[in-house]
């Protein structure tokens, strides 16, 4: 029996970033294939069916004994898993603990159906979701939208990669169809519950509400609700020129609009009680040294509890940034690329988890998190959950994420009880 420790350790050389340090695993990338074809040899292994479906995502099988292996058998299981894929530079665990937490704790659930300590109700899937940090074409949990129909395919279909590459072009390339992609009843049909692990991307585990008298935080929490959140792009245009013929005076340079305007970013969002707002990448055209841009392209991401007031923070920064950008002879346009409404997971299945959870985790709390995910796409339309596992460095996006190799363990077997209890 694999130790999720053991998985992650099978793994932790593909996509290694040299330039930016972590791991840099795009989406459909060569790293993310193999990672994705990593999965699919460890879920054979366990004599699990492995299906890829119209939409990129995978699902591996654990049926019911005798069971036909066929959609009707396969309606309203109980499913579980993350992503593989990572934001430039990532972490080890952002995505891959989930993948990785889900094989082993079906490991420990076999082992218990083996020796008669579990009789199960209903089938049980693993999943992987493609493109969940949206690095590759700028739209999170694009996989799990295109499921649930919370993105029009037409639009997920002709989103460009830094290369110019569709992602028609990139799925095609991968054997999936772009005629077949979009909101899929039969899949959503197969998921009864849906719990995804995650590692902590925060400090709520490690806060003072909860540490010790050692100053330690207890391994797991319960998930509770995902921020509302957003991304924007602000595409600033001005007048492209020569760095050395061109004096100040004569200068319509978007680049300075764009600075001024990350400075308002964070002026805004700090006035804000619970906001988050972050400018994490800026593109000039054409990017030479010796060259005033023509256009600098700048990606925005807001976060609050309250829907109203991510927008209304969203209207500040553009309306600031159209002041700023008019005082610099510059023109901005807004481009909204993504937004996902705060979500509250189902109370039920929560009550259910903490449950389950605080058995082996006695001090299990509830959690809020300001971080997106599958799960939380996937809330609109069947009863969905998450469980996080304690990250000591409460850092995540970045190669200081970490989680402790106990800490991991103890996700497992948490994760196997919740599914036990579901099952």
């Amino acid at each position: 029996m694999s130790t999720v420790n053991s998985l992650l350790a099978a793994i932790s050389d593909e996509g290694r970033d040299a330039k930016r340090g972590g791991y840099s695993r795009p989406v459909y990338s060569d790293a993310e294939i193999t990672l994705r074809e990593w999965f699919m040899a460890e879920a054979n292994s366990r004599g699990l069916e492995v299906s890829t479906d119209a939409n990129g995502i995978i699902w591996a099988w654990w049926d019911m004994p005798g069971s036909a292996k066929d959609e009707a058998s396969r309606r309203g299981a109980l499913v579980t898993g993350s992503h593989l894929d990572s934001v430039p530079g990532g972490g080890a665990f952002d995505g891959p603990l989930g993948v990785a937490s889900a094989l082993a704790a079906y490991d420990v659930l076999a082992e218990r159906e083996a020796s008669g300590a579990l009789l199960r109700n209903r089938a049980l899937a693993l999943t992987v979701f493609p493109e969940e940090e949206g690095s590759r074409f700028g739209v999170a949990c694009l996989g799990s939208r295109l499921l649930t129909g919370a993105i029009d395919p037409a639009r997920a279909l002709n989103l460009r990669d830094a290369q110019g590459n569709t992602f028609a072009d990139i799925a095609t390339a991968h054997g999936l169809d772009p005629a077949r992609m979009g909101r899929d009843e039969v899949a959503l049909a197969r998921i009864g519950d849906f719990i995804e692990l995650h590692v902590e991307q925060g400090k709520g585990l490690n806060s003072e509400e909860y540490t010790d008298h050692a100053g330690r935080g207890p391994a797991i929490a319960v998930g509770d609700s995902i921020l509302g959140h957003g991304r924007w792009r602000l595409s600033f245009s001005g007048q492209g020129n020569h760095a050395g013929t061109t004096l100040m005076t004569d200068r319509a340079d978007p680049m300075i609009a764009a600075a001024q305007t990350i400075v308002a970013v964070r002026q805004i969002a700090a006035a804000q009680d619970s906001a988050r707002a972050t400018v994490g990448r800026l593109e000039p055209v054409p990017g030479g040294t010796n060259v005033i841009a023509s256009r600098v392209d700048m990606w925005l991401d807001v976060r609050h509890p309250d829907d109203a007031i991510t927008a209304m923070l969203v209207e500040k920064i553009h309306g600031q940034a159209q002041k700023l950008a008019a005082f610099e002879g510059c023109r901005v346009l807004l481009t909204e690329e993504s937004f996902s409404n705060t979500v509250h997971f189902d109370s039920a299945l929560t009550r259910s988890l903490s449950s389950s959870v605080q058995r082996l985790v006695p001090d299990a709390p509830l959690l809020p998190t300001g971080a997106g995910h599958d799960a939380g796409v996937l809330a609109a339309e069947v009863p969905s959950g998450m469980l996080y596992v304690r990250n000591p460095s409460g850092i995540s996006h970045s190669p200081e994420e970490y989680v402790e190799d106990d800490d991991a363990s103890a996700g497992v077997l948490a994760l196997a009880d919740a599914l036990e209890d579901l099952l």
